[in-house]
């Protein structure tokens, strides 16, 4: 009797995610948005509906209205340890697993935890927690994601030194954008409920600029743009979902045409405000030292120009390029094909050029949009 190791093994790996917990984040583009109140006030709606819910910690920063809310929450103590002659509280991440409420509420995601402890930062924490299937709702600041850092830093002029990896936005079953405007914003720090009266000007002369608090939410909406994007990629049928625009240029190592097929597709994809890609299909005939130096050198600085538009370069090695086209353009969804117009009649091609030809009968029967750029 043979065993399928393969099946045994997505077996295993299904249990195992069904034993996770699910992890929902609340993001904003900067403290004092509202993303610890919003927490609270799920922590009591969860809690009036009867689900084993626990303040695992909480960081009120002195905020009255979120002092408030946290009335009648059940919490799991902290861990009260010294560092540098200091006493000092941590989340007690045992306790929570040992407890394991249905739910724990974690704020502040990306704090580092004092020296000695199992974990270096409150998001391994967190991990340990979600593996032990607890459910587990967090907040974090847009500036805190690592590969935003130095946006934010341009943005801001502050270093961010508290950072968490990409990857756990990723891993998150929701992610929840908590937005404001720049002016109800700054209407809530000149109200003293941000922070406290003394350093009110400080922050509005530094942070709470509107120039930089624009470009803050703009970050934030479009990472939670992204995380919806993915969310939707992974759960929702193809067959049933909307089309969004991707563009894909298909080029030759023929420098102008090349060229007026990057700069229009990356022209197409800013006003539909989408993605885009380059593909160059390589046969045997440019292999290797076969293509022309010239050519060669054409098809490198026409590549490099896609990239500083913007667009994904796809470098592909395929003898039947229409082929490759259509496989491409299925594998990354796109919904719109871009070309050079052949240098001879339009007709004559379609009846001569077997690629053109090929490409023609493969795109009949797709869902695919073919765009012939002059």
């Amino acid at each position: 009797m043979t065993v399928n190791t393969e099946s045994a093994e997505r077996f295993l790996n299904l249990i195992q995610k069904n034993r996770k917990g699910k992890f929902k984040i609340y993001i904003g583009m900067s403290a004092g948005v509202g993303k610890t109140f919003r927490m609270l006030q799920e922590a009591h709606t969860l809690l009036r509906n009867g689900i084993d819910l626990k303040i695992g910690y909480i960081e009120t920063h002195g905020r009255a209205e979120t002092e408030a809310l946290i009335h009648g929450l059940p919490a799991i103590p902290r861990r009260k340890l010294f560092y540098k002659g200091k006493q000092l509280e941590e989340m007690d991440v045992q306790a929570i697993i040992n407890t394991h409420p249905e739910v724990v509420i974690v704020d502040e995601l990306a704090h580092t935890n004092i020296e000695g402890s199992k974990n270096d930062k409150r998001w391994q924490d967190v991990v340990d927690i979600l593996n032990a299937g607890i459910n587990v709702i967090s907040a974090v600041n847009i500036q805190h994601l690592e590969s935003l850092n130095e946006d934010v830093e341009k943005i801001t002029r502050i270093p961010i030194t508290e950072r968490i990896p990409d990857k756990i936005l990723d891993m998150a079953d929701e992610v929840v954008n908590i937005d404001l405007t720049a002016d109800e914003l700054i209407t809530r720090l000149r109200d003293g409920k941000i922070y406290h009266e003394s350093k009110i000007a400080m922050a509005l002369g530094n942070f709470f600029q509107p120039e930089k608090i624009l470009q803050l939410r703009e970050l934030a909406l479009k990472e939670v743009a992204h995380q919806v994007e993915r969310k939707v990629d992974i759960e929702v049928p193809r067959s049933i979902k909307l089309r969004s625009e991707k563009f894909l240029a298909c080029i030759s190592s023929n420098e102008e045409t090349a060229k007026v097929v990057i700069r229009k597709t990356a022209r197409l994809a800013s006003y539909y405000n989408s993605k885009w890609s380059v593909l160059y299909v390589q046969t045997s005939r440019e292999g290797g030292n076969r293509i022309k130096l010239n050519k060669q050198r054409h098809l490198i600085n026409n590549l490099k120009l896609a990239t500083e538009l913007g667009g994904e370069v796809l470098k592909i090695k395929n003898e039947n390029i229409a082929k490759a086209i259509i496989e491409t353009a299925e594998q990354k969804e796109i919904t719109t094909i871009c070309i050079g117009k052949p240098h001879l009649g339009l007709f004559k091609v379609i009846l001569s050029t077997a690629i053109f030809n090929q490409l023609l009968k493969k795109l009949s029967s797709s869902n695919i949009d073919l765009v012939i750029l002059s």
